[in-house]
Formats: C-alpha cells, sequence, structure tokens
C-alpha cells in the first residue's frame, strides 16, 4: 500500500502528482496486468528470447 504524506498547505494536485510518480516506481500496475492471466513458462521464454533479438539487433544496428 503507498502512502503519500501530505505536508501542511500542500496543493492536492502536487500531493496527486507524486503519488502517481510513485506509483508508477513501484510497477504495481504491470504486476496486476501479469497476474490477471496465466502465461505458459515457454511462451514468456520465447518473449524473453524475442525481445532480446530484437535489441540485439538495434545494437548491431547501431555499430554498423
Amino acid at each position: 500500500m503507498l502512502i503519500i504524506p501530505i505536508k501542511e498547505g500542500e496543493n492536492i494536485d502536487r500531493a496527486l502528482k507524486r503519488f502517481k510518480r510513485k506509483f508508477d516506481k513501484t510497477q504495481t500496475k504491470r504486476q496486476l496486468q501479469t497476474r490477471k492471466q496465466f502465461n505458459k513458462p515457454s511462451v514468456l521464454r520465447r518473449a524473453q528470447i524475442q525481445k532480446a533479438q530484437y535489441i540485439q539487433g538495434l545494437r548491431d544496428a547501431e555499430d554498423v
């Protein structure tokens, strides 16, 4: 659970902005999305390999 202390006289917009930033950093939304449905380990591994190949291709293109 995220706790954002609000200071005396602080604008609510600023507090919401801090909450959103902290929420993004904790990656809570990403965890909820991944837990929403089950993915087979083989599918996760294949996606990880494809991502690595894509990044490697970008690095190779950058070197050329």
